[in-house]
């Protein structure tokens, strides 16, 4: 054993299963004891972590970590401030929020975007209008977030009534003081006029639900960039390849990136964080705003 102690990850997840592709990422990023716990609850997580910080002396703390899972960003987020409240120092560990991948793919997805814009557009996000699709999805919610940050003029498009993503703004308002604007988005006259009017346009809904077509891509006259997380066909946006990374998008004038160039930032992404958790000195703390800091480190 060295000084530093062996590395072991706690795998905490209100979900009936911790996620194998977050077991296997945190594998191969060099954690030697993974534990599972599941159906946890957040007043469950201070004596978790105390249980975990207590049995081991402080120097082997950041070797210590705690990673936060399940398909809630915002319980992910509590729970992950629930741990950092329950630390008494010099007792700590880290931690680690990525609900269902969403941080680090929702980090990706904006890191893959922002560099097309500024390659191609001579642009940032100060003033973009981006429209997610998706916006209730933990990715489409970690995006919406990330770009608004970032200066980006953000609509959350609602496919089955705009009370969620109406919620879902003004929680973000609450949270991270950003404005985000909900938009109803179920009919096909609505739908068109959130597209033709979008200047980036984020697909994050679920697996194999297309949301842009080829007669929604002839309407998007001031579109620059598209990008569709979903791998499984029929893909997010109709014409997409899996690679692309900044081609043209056939059927309109806007450039596509695919889910596999999302993917490839994305696994990057994820395994970065969790080497840095194993090869830091003290306790280190990650959420979306890192996972985006290093994805854009990937796409510089």
């Amino acid at each position: 054993m060295s000084d530093k102690g062996t590395p072991i990850l706690h795998m905490l997840d209100p979900s009936e299963h911790v996620s194998p592709f977050d077991v296997n990422m945190a594998t191969d990023a060099g954690f030697k004891v993974i534990i599972p716990y599941t159906h946890v609850e957040l007043k469950k997580v201070t004596a978790l972590v105390q249980d975990a910080i207590f049995s081991r002396p402080p120097n082997y703390g950041p070797q210590t970590g705690v990673f936060f899972g399940g398909k809630d960003a915002i319980l992910a987020l509590d729970m992950m401030k629930a741990a950092k409240e329950a630390m008494v120092p010099p007792f700590e560990l880290s931690t680690f929020a990525d609900p269902a991948g969403s941080f680090t793919t929702a980090a990706a997805m904006v890191a893959c975007v922002e560099k097309v814009l500024k390659d191609k557009f001579n642009t940032d996000w100060k003033g973009v209008k981006v429209a997610i699709f998706g916006a209730t999805g933990v990715v489409g919610f970690a995006s919406s977030i990330i770009t608004a940050l970032e200066g980006a003029k953000v609509q959350l498009v609602a496919h089955r009534g705009v009370e969620r993503v109406v919620k879902a703004a003004e929680l973000s308002k609450e949270r991270f003081g950003v404005d985000l604007e909900a938009v109803p988005g179920e009919t096909p006259e609505q739908k068109r006029d959130i597209i033709a009017g979008a200047d980036v346009i984020f697909a994050a809904a679920a697996a194999g639900v297309q949301v842009v077509s080829k007669e929604h891509k002839e309407l998007a006259k001031n579109l620059k960039v598209i990008a569709d997380v979903n791998a499984v066909p029929p893909a997010g946006v109709e014409g997409m390849e899996l690679f692309m990374n900044g081609e043209p998008l056939p059927g309109c004038s806007a450039l596509g990136v695919g889910p596999l160039a999302i993917g490839d930032v994305k696994y990057k992404t994820e395994s970065g964080l969790f080497k840095q958790m194993i090869a830091s000195d003290k306790a280190v703390h990650f959420d979306f705003r890192d996972a985006f800091a290093l994805a854009r480190s990937f796409c510089s």
